[in-house]
């Protein structure tokens, strides 16, 4: 039994704002506000949350992991340990890993091992094809029985439109969701930066925005004619989201993330050539930044995730053009978040909700609320709280951030997983 007394509970699935108590008993929260007859004070734990938010635990939509097969980068024990330290408590991951989640054996052994660990809850995404070649249609119901929240083919192009009309029919008949990660790769050549003046005067080969927007054109043809349930993930462009709303308004069931480096950084962040600004997809102009923080407030970006992607140290030590993209950014999200309502552009629920029911939404998963009866998965921050990113202070294996030496107000002191103490300030 736990009790979290005094704190102030952010609960948007219910429409909760309120300074009160919260009860938990065998994993799931028994009751809010008044204690329940059966709950016992003398052997129940005490958590004290008078000047913290208490709201449901975090759902990351986009987390590599990377195991199997890059070790080397960060493993599944020590990224959901940065997780739960983070105050996700649910991360959902690509089928990048290496094999690839095509196969049902790599769909459990990712599981097992986080079931193993014990510190995050982890939601595989299942390849849309084989390899993630774009031929053969991957085994999408053997992999969703296998626990396979999702599936996707990332961010390797399915070509053959044909192709990708059949993966989503079929997708559509059994009523899995898709996830698109828009990129014609074949514009995207050998660009590592967007496709602007920053690029040019820096001498790097640019990304164009129709790298994204002809793809982003494509899949919301192909949705349409398909049916299929379908969310678009990490995307960079202002006219993306427009396209995309567009279509939302139209009746077509289709949902947008945007990964929270986005909101802040621009490609100009990279003159100097400093490789934590290399992302895939690449930072854009100020334009698109701020046609997203635009998007981001009239609602038409429906959550936030980290896209966490860590990386060893040589991996970002190198000429910038053969550094590897990403930015180890979970333990940044939350802080980051609060700078968003710190500047006015959303409150403090709705930041939550963007973070936790909105997520489950998507997914169609029982999760991000503090529903009575439903699984205790909590997190406790102090939104006042300052700490110096740095390469101790990061549990990711990653220290891939361009914020290391920035200080951050805004940090976890406790993260419940299933009602169990998962992570302690």
């Amino acid at each position: 039994m736990i009790k979290i007394t005094n704190g102030r509970l952010i609960d948007p699935a219910n429409d909760l704002d309120t300074i009160t108590d919260l009860y938990i008993d065998q994993g799931v929260v028994t009751a809010i506000g008044s204690q329940p007859a059966e709950f016992d004070d003398t052997t129940a734990t005490t958590i004290d949350a008078s000047g913290k938010i208490v709201c449901p635990g975090l759902i990351d939509l986009s987390v590599h992991l990377r195991e199997p097969g890059y070790t080397h980068k960060a493993t599944i024990a020590s990224e959901t340990n940065a997780a739960a330290s983070a105050g996700i408590t649910t991360v959902v991951c690509p089928p990048t890993s290496k094999p690839v989640i095509d196969s049902t054996a790599v769909a459990e052994l990712i599981q097992d091992h986080a079931k193993a660990c014990g510190k995050s809850k982890v939601l595989p995404v299942g390849a849309l094809s084989i390899g993630l070649r774009g031929e053969q249609l991957a085994p999408m119901a053997a992999l969703s029985s296998s626990g396979c929240i999702a599936f996707s083919n990332a961010r390797a192009t399915i070509e053959n439109s044909q192709a990708l009309l059949r993966c989503l029919e079929y997708a559509a008949t059994h009523d899995f969701l898709v996830i698109f990660n828009p990129q014609d790769n074949n514009l995207v050549g050998n660009g590592v930066l967007h496709e602007g003046s920053t690029s040019t005067n820096m001498g790097l080969s640019g990304i164009p925005e129709a790298a994204e927007t002809i793809e982003v054109a494509r899949s919301l043809i192909l949705i349409e004619q398909s049916g299929v349930r379908a969310h678009f993930g990490q995307l960079s462009c202002e006219r993306s989201i427009s396209m995309i709303t567009q279509a939302r308004n139209k009746g077509l069931p289709v949902t947008v993330d945007v990964a929270i480096q986005h909101f802040f950084f621009t490609d100009e962040n990279a003159r100097g050539f400093n490789s934590m600004f290399h992302l895939q997809p690449p930072l854009r102009s100020q334009l698109d930044r701020a046609g997203l923080l635009n998007a981001l407030v009239t609602g038409d970006i429906q959550a936030i995730c980290s896209d966490h992607q860590p990386h060893e140290e040589a991996a970002k030590h190198a000429p910038f053009a053969a550094t590897e993209a990403g930015i180890s950014g979970l333990e940044t999200l939350l802080p980051l978040g609060l700078q968003l309502v710190e500047q006015g552009l959303i409150n403090l629920p709705q930041l939550i909700e963007k973070l936790t029911c909105a997520p489950a939404k998507i997914l169609n998963i029982a999760a991000g609320s503090l529903t009575v009866g439903e699984c205790a998965d909590i997190t406790i921050f102090d939104e006042n709280c300052s700490w110096l990113v740095d390469q101790e202070t990061l549990v990711s294996a990653g220290k891939n951030s361009p914020l290391i030496g920035s200080e951050l107000k805004g940090r976890v002191t406790h993260t419940l997983l299933a009602g169990n103490l998962v992570y302690r300030l």
